[in-house]
């Protein structure tokens, strides 16, 4: 079996900012750490990188360190971070960023943003740019945000986009797991609609507090693929951010994530080899 991780997270606080850091998720997660989270059984494993939060004047420094240990660490493709409401300077930093043949797509980070920028003009033209150099655009949105990726989709119809996360529905926790909801299974069937949108398989451990258990998610994936259907799912671990609690790193929760959609796949006849791989690579366009 071979799979590509396409939502994996590096960062490294003695050589970049990243102001968001705290707790046990404010320490370095690189080479070495990642080496210990390793999953069991593929034959091949590679992934792709996506933006960690770095501030924003940092985007390009932190393509230039991903770079410097992409080899040790199987990274294959480039998210990087970009500010897409810019105007000029949007267009500088891509030009800057196409400096890297890594460099696959971007992703500005909107979750923390305010609700309807990515349908404001200025975002819609750097959504057009990013589209022109045939690169992706990765949409990390709360559950709320999900009709605003799709009003994305909709002015930029040449631009392929992957929702992250499945656009964080509600999920509860172990003790008091929830359904999901109708607004999150309506805006992600009206997303999915769009056919050059793409669902991640990635992040609902981080929702429910990095513990989880198969039943709890399963409804989510159900959902995820009832939508997009098997060939526009793709398998991310999201490590480390879903691979910590309040209080520690969670040793093993990559590995763990990755048994849990294995055997809901197995379950309902996806395709392993699209979902862990195929799918992620014809998105990013990797060879």
């Amino acid at each position: 079996m071979r799979v590509l991780d396409s939502h994996l997270h590096l960062w490294n606080p003695e050589a970049l900012r990243y102001d968001w850091l705290s707790g046990p998720l404010e320490r370095r997660f690189a080479a070495e750490e990642l080496g210990d989270e390793r999953l069991h059984g593929p034959e091949q494993e590679t992934a792709v990188f996506v933006q960690a939060g770095t501030v924003a004047e940092q985007h390009v420094a932190e393509v230039r360190w991903v770079e410097s240990i992409a080899d040790a660490v199987g990274v294959v493709a480039i998210v990087a971070g970009a500010r897409l409401d810019q105007g000029a300077v949007t267009e500088a930093e891509l030009n800057e960023l196409a400096g890297s043949a890594r460099v696959v797509g971007v992703r500005h980070l909107l979750q923390g943003e305010r609700d309807g920028l990515a349908r404001s003009a200025e975002f819609v033209a750097g959504a057009r740019s990013v589209a022109d150099r045939g690169w992706t655009f990765d949409a990390c949105v709360r559950q709320h945000q999900i009709a605003d990726v799709t009003a994305l989709a909709a002015a930029v119809p040449e631009l392929r986009i992957v929702l992250d996360h499945l656009g964080k529905p509600v999920i509860g926790s172990v003790d008091a797991p929830v359904e999901p909801s109708a607004a999150w299974l309506g805006d992600l069937r009206e997303l999915a609609a769009s056919p050059q949108v793409f669902c991640k398989v990635s992040g609902l451990p981080a929702e429910s507090g990095g513990v989880w258990t198969d039943a709890q998610v399963a409804p989510f994936l159900d959902a995820a693929l009832d939508s997009f259907g098997a060939d526009r799912l793709m398998w991310g671990s999201d490590w480390p951010v879903s691979a910590v609690d309040a209080a520690a790193s969670l040793p093993g929760a990559r590995d763990r994530w990755f048994r849990t959609v294995a055997d809901w796949a197995v379950s309902r006849g996806v395709d392993m080899d699209g979902l862990f791989w195929g799918n992620g690579a014809r998105f990013y366009g990797i060879p």
